[in-house]
């Protein structure tokens, strides 16, 4: 849908320093006709701050919406002319008046955002507006959906969110209108250009730099030798090993709990199971999943002969998280950013207890070379595992330059920036046992910055999607893999995909996610992760070179399908990003 709404624009980027932090879009023929320009930046901003900000739905007005164009005027629009116009189609005399500045696509796009609804619960959407995060970024749309010219938009925006989520017709942006408990909102037209520029740095700019990399890929494709499908096995399928499941409790000392892990072990009986040491793999799953997330590439992998141990990280999992909307637990404590990584350590310890005391279930695995894999806050777990180091300096001047900026949408950012509270210590959150990293849309700017990442010794996947708009791929993965320094790196780039590609079964967590978020059917991407990670890790933890043809562009182009087309690339710069 984003892109529906910004064809036909005439856009131009301008280069910066920085292309992740300052990209900037803005219409040519602004100086040419100002009113059209804002009308269309108008346009542009009523379909997309509402598609990017999902629960923070309402952008217009109970009865009418009001903003002021110096030198022009005040101009209205009406909540009766939107509700027809969703309903069929139909534009109103006062409708049309606006409609003639948009393009076809962008009023098919906004109609089908109005007529859009959101099954999520009241309780949910009540705690969700009052956790730090909800009300950061409910207090920054607020800037621009005002209560009245001078006054912030956060409680009437809030108060129409809760009210129409509790309401049979359920969350949608037409009763969220209806539910606004002011008759006239008022946009201040002045910011609408500044959340436009904002959403463009974290969309429009993934464009253009997927666009490159995706030719970067290509000719490195062209470069070298085909992937010879037909006579390889197919990483996607099951590798033929039997396994078996053992759960038990891991203590963290450092926060005194204990935890759940599942241990996925091959069957050492098998035919082509590993007669020697098992290579050993762990899964960090991201924020409000838990270990049953990945339990499908865990079985994958353990039937390829990896031991795989999937720990539930109590902090920040699923279970956690509904006991915070319930109203039984506080917020995600800023500890959560150090207790993930040692929460592995300490993981990693206990088996090497249990290879001591119980040598016929564990005393094969190999614990002095592990694979980490993880996705999300679980991307940045093992990322710190791989030797990446927490950069206070760097943390600092985002967060405080995000908190003068009250436009600022980036929630991945602000969850980093929980880590602005923790005392600024070196900590220890690397682990030499971690020789191979594989992280799927991870967190990792600014918390660890360029100087953090350069830090990683080891080789590493990043894994990324173009529509991710909860961890922005430019920021959060692209960038952050120009800075890595050593040659056995592979940047994979998912064309389409989102936040919940990789995830097991259908986008399933704590809240309900809608469709359009989920994006193109999960199970078309999985199946990439299962063969991936396979050659990755029989390349460097199993240490069976054969697999490293796999780690191509050829590769990932034959098990590409639309339309989550995969892309790799092994090397870039950060000059060539800019």
């Amino acid at each position: 849908m984003f892109n529906d709404l910004v064809t036909g624009f005439p856009l131009t980027i301008t280069n910066s320093p920085s292309l992740s932090r300052a990209a900037k879009v803005s219409t040519q023929s602004f100086h040419s006709n100002p009113l059209r320009q804002w009308l269309t930046r108008f346009s542009l901003s009523l379909g997309l701050s509402l598609v990017s900000t999902f629960s923070a739905i309402p952008a217009l007005g109970a009865e009418r919406i009001t903003f002021f164009v110096s030198p022009f005027g005040q101009f209205n629009i009406g909540i009766e002319d939107l509700e027809i116009f969703a309903k069929d189609g139909t534009m109103t005399r006062q409708f049309a008046y606006y409609a003639n500045f948009a393009t076809p696509t962008q009023l098919a796009a906004l109609r089908i955002l109005l007529n859009s609804r959101f099954n999520i619960s009241p309780r949910y959407v009540y705690l969700f507006t009052r956790l730090p995060v909800g009300k950061t970024l409910l207090r920054r749309l607020g800037n621009v959906i005002k209560a009245d010219f001078n006054r912030n938009g956060f409680y009437p925006l809030r108060g129409a969110l809760v009210s129409a989520a509790s309401d049979p017709e359920g969350l949608s942006v037409i009763n969220v209108l209806r539910k606004f408990s002011l008759e006239t909102i008022y946009l201040d037209v002045e910011l609408i250009s500044d959340v436009t520029d904002e959403l463009s740095r974290l969309f429009v700019v993934n464009d253009v730099v997927f666009s490159a990399i995706k030719n970067r890929a290509q000719l490195q494709g062209e470069g070298s030798t085909s992937f010879n499908f037909s006579a390889q096995a197919d990483l996607r399928n099951s590798g033929g090993i039997g396994w078996r499941k053992e759960t038990f409790e891991v203590y963290n000392s450092e926060r005194q709990a204990s935890f759940p892990v599942d241990i996925y072990l091959p069957r050492s009986s098998d035919q082509g199971a590993i007669r020697g040491s098992i290579p050993t793999l762990v899964i960090s799953h991201g924020l409000a999943s838990d270990r049953n997330t990945f339990a499908y590439l865990a079985k994958h992998l353990a039937s390829y002969g990896f031991a795989v141990a999937v720990p539930e990280h109590i902090g920040t999992s699923s279970e956690r998280i509904n006991q915070i909307f319930a109203g039984f637990a506080t917020p995600l404590n800023p500890t959560a950013i150090i207790h993930r990584p040692l929460d592995v350590k300490y993981l990693l310890d206990e088996l090497s207890a249990k290879a001591n005391s119980d040598p016929s279930k564990f005393g094969r695995l190999n614990l002095e070379e592990v694979g980490v894999i993880g996705q999300s806050f679980g991307g940045y777990t093992v990322l710190a595992l791989g030797g990446a180091k927490l950069n206070f300096e760097q943390l600092t001047s985002e967060c405080d330059a995000a908190r003068q900026n009250n436009l600022s949408l980036d929630v991945s950012l602000l969850l980093q920036c929980r880590g602005t509270q923790l005392p600024p210590e070196d900590y220890n959150l690397g682990d030499e046992r971690v020789k191979a990293v594989i992280a799927v849309n991870p967190l990792s700017n600014p918390i660890f910055g360029e100087a953090g990442m350069s830090q990683i010794q080891v080789p590493v996947m990043m894994v990324s999607s173009i529509r991710d708009i909860f961890a922005p791929p430019v920021e959060q993965q692209i960038t952050p893999f120009s800075w890595l320094t050593t040659p056995e790196n592979y940047l994979v780039v998912t064309e389409a995909g989102t936040h919940f590609s990789y995830l097991g079964g259908a986008g399933e967590g704590v809240l309900p996610v809608p469709p359009e978020l989920i994006g193109p059917d999960p199970a078309i991407a999985r199946p990439y992760l299962m063969a991936l990670s396979t050659a990755f890790f029989k390349t460097y933890i199993a240490k069976q070179p054969q697999y490293a043809s796999y780690l191509s562009e050829s590769y990932v182009k034959e098990i590409s399908q639309d339309p989550l087309n995969l892309f790799l690339i092994q090397s870039l710069q950060e000059n060539q990003l800019k």
